[in-house]
């Protein structure tokens, strides 16, 4: 009896290995499913980031050199100084101007004033901030309202104006100061991911006549046009001069190649 016992131990012992072998098997297969799932349902790659367009320029041109010199002879009769004075810029790179302004006098018959202004503002592209011609374009429409708001503008008109840069606006209005009435005209274009703005303004002394406000006008989209166009030429000679070759051949060089 005692030896049966024993035996049927044995049995039951033998019986049980294959059920945990089956269990564990179990348990493993389930791991590598729950392993399998989680990883297929990771993604599979970063989502990309759209890149903005570069800045068209990279430079600005020398704000007191953007006006001819015949230009401001005419704008500005008299002029204190033909070669303008700086407006202070920690960059000029990314902002400067000049202006001029003169009173030619003509006795009794009265005296005429001219003040000219031209600012430029360069942008450039930034992942955050946008493209230097969209930020550009933003601080074009900041420069507009500004212009609106002069302190004490009277007759305010507001119009688009074509062939210069790629979009500008012209403001022109009236404003009484001094004692004398001025007529004013600001145009302010985009260039590319530069913002140009250029105000014009005169008025008569001693009793001559208040200037005409659509001559006014007239001498300051002339004046605008050329100081676009030195934003190109001024981009223009700084990529030739990166492109130039820094030297000629040394004769060392020259003469080992023969």
């Amino acid at each position: 009896m005692h030896r049966s016992a024993s035996r049927l131990t044995r049995i039951l012992a033998c019986a049980a290995v294959p059920v945990m072998l089956v269990v564990a098997g179990c348990s493993s297969d389930s791991g590598s499913k729950k392993e399998s799932d989680s990883s297929s349902s990771a993604p599979s790659a970063k989502k990309s980031v759209p890149t903005v367009a570069p800045a068209k320029f990279a430079g600005l041109p020398d704000p007191c050199k953007a006006i001819s010199t015949k230009t401001i002879t005419s704008l500005v009769p008299k002029a204190k100084s033909k070669a303008g004075s700086p407006a202070t810029s920690s960059d000029t790179s990314a902002r400067a101007g000049c202006s001029w302004n003169g009173l030619d006098d003509n006795g009794v018959k009265g005296s005429q004033y001219r003040w000219l202004d031209v600012g430029f503002t360069r942008f450039d592209s930034d992942q955050a901030l946008g493209s230097g011609a969209k930020r550009a374009g933003d601080d074009l429409t900041k420069q507009l309202a500004k212009t609106r708001t002069a302190e004490g503008a009277k007759k305010i008109v507001e119009a688009p104006v074509s062939g210069i840069g790629e979009q500008a606006t012209k403001v022109t209005y009236d404003l009484s100061k001094t004692g004398e009435d001025f007529k004013y005209a600001t145009i302010v274009a985009r260039t590319g991911n530069v913002v140009v703005t250029l105000t014009y303004n005169g008025a008569g002394y001693a009793g001559a006549e208040t200037p005409s406000g659509a001559d006014i006008l007239k001498d300051a989209e002339k004046a605008a046009k050329e100081a676009v166009a030195a934003v190109a030429d001024a981009n223009a000679v700084a990529d030739d001069k990166q492109s130039s070759p820094s030297a000629s051949p040394s004769k060392s060089a020259k003469s080992s190649s023969n």
